[in-house]
């Protein structure tokens, strides 16, 4: 009789402790600002509010754990070097466009549409520096192209 009395007590331990656990809700931090342009006509397409992954935390974790981000918002990954790379959605909880950017800040491809918590890879297919997140389907609406330039600046 004492051993059933002790399970059951030791499982309600359990439950109180799994109750204490608090989650926190990450919120955008402007970092800076980036402008599109159209390559053929220099035309400004959009403008928008960036957040900055730069560091290797910033760049694994990029926008896990977050409910949305607004339509003039994205985040921007800047890696040292330009080289192919991978990003999967891993812990992310809303669909993306991936934007991949070369060197020279030029769009080099895309990864539209991008489904939450997928984990299969989606790859930049040629040599990027630069990747840009937005909410999917704004590639498409703003009818972005291969060759397509952003410029961007920090606060």
């Amino acid at each position: 009789m004492l051993l059933v009395g002790f399970i059951f007590q030791a499982c309600g331990d359990e439950t109180k402790d799994k109750q204490k656990v608090k989650t926190v809700n990450v919120v955008f931090k402007k970092e800076g600002e980036l402008s599109i342009f159209k390559q053929k006509v220099d035309t400004l397409i959009t403008t928008l509010d960036i957040e900055i992954a730069e560091t290797d935390y910033e760049t694994q974790t990029g926008l896990m754990y977050r409910k949305s981000m607004e339509k003039q918002q994205g985040m921007l990954f800047i890696f040292p070097d330009e080289r192919l790379h991978s990003f999967y959605m891993k812990n992310t909880e809303f669909p993306l466009d991936l934007i991949f950017l070369k060197n020279d800040l030029t769009i080099a491809s895309f990864q539209e549409n991008a489904q939450p918590f997928d984990e299969s890879p989606l790859p930049s297919q040629v040599p990027i520096q630069y990747v840009l997140e937005v909410n999917a389907g704004l590639a498409q609406e703003w009818l972005l192209e291969i060759g397509d330039k952003i410029v961007f600046t920090k606060n």
